[in-house]
């Protein structure tokens, strides 16, 4: 773990996580409903500013109600990006992985919240992480790392897409393309690393069914958002297999 890079991207992730503030909040409503524009507390309609957030702050300029819970996205993805340069800090992947892991909690803050992985923000991340694998390559002499992740998200989405058409209604189409984002980071790290993401997801997914069942918050019948135990186990490999193996197949 090297400390610098990790303050490096925990700084980063702060910065990120104030960027996506007001995506995720906008984006935070069921699917085919119209983004929220207006404050939930007094319906003041939220102004914007020509930025990535769109807010020009983390409150209403009217009653002052913050936009979704203080400091939690910003400090999670923090928290992950910091993890992603400790282990990763000053190789070619670092940035992909670092845009990935900022998106990854944006999309998992949206999930929980309305059970959604809103086109707006996976499928615009395809041509940024392909093209920042692309560098990645290109900088580490690497072509064939590429291939490899453009076949693992291949691969993923592929499997995810057979999944969801064999058990309608258990994955959705975001998780599917989901699916694909995290095959490509875990293509470039090697086959084993897709195999071992794709089925952690799962088992975490099913761990957390298996509590809140126990606990009374969800039935049999009931679904839970998926992406982020997807995510959370691509992370966990991710961050396990680490650079050093990188190149294991």
């Amino acid at each position: 773990m090297n400390l610098v890079w990790a303050a490096v991207g925990g700084a980063a992730g702060l910065v990120a996580g104030y960027l996506l503030r007001g995506p995720v909040f906008r984006l935070s409503v069921p699917a085919g409903a119209p983004d929220r524009v207006a404050c939930p507390g007094c319906d003041t309609r939220l102004r914007r500013w020509p930025s990535l957030c769109r807010w020009p702050s983390l409150r209403c300029w009217h009653c002052g109600r913050a936009l979704g819970t203080p400091a939690v996205l910003e400090l999670a993805i923090a928290a992950v990006l910091a993890l992603l340069g400790g282990r990763f800090g000053g190789q070619p992947l670092t940035l992909a992985l670092g845009f990935l892991g900022a998106l990854g909690v944006a999309l998992a803050a949206i999930d929980i919240s309305v059970q959604r992985l809103p086109d707006r923000l996976t499928l615009p991340a395809y041509p940024v992480l392909i093209a920042l694998l692309a560098v990645a390559a290109l900088a580490g002499h690497d072509l064939a790392a590429l291939w490899r992740a453009l076949l693992g998200g291949l691969v993923l989405a592929a499997g995810y897409l057979l999944l969801g058409l064999a058990r309608p209604g258990q994955l959705g189409g975001g998780d599917i393309k989901l699916a694909g984002l995290a095959g490509l980071a875990l293509g470039w790290l090697g086959w084993r690393a897709v195999l071992t993401g794709a089925a952690l997801g799962f088992i975490l997914a099913g761990l957390a069914s298996l509590v809140l069942l126990a606990a009374h918050r969800v039935t049999l019948r009931g679904a839970i958002s998926f992406g982020p135990f997807l995510l959370g186990g691509a992370l966990l490999v991710i961050l396990v297999q680490g650079p050093a193996d990188a190149h294991i197949p």
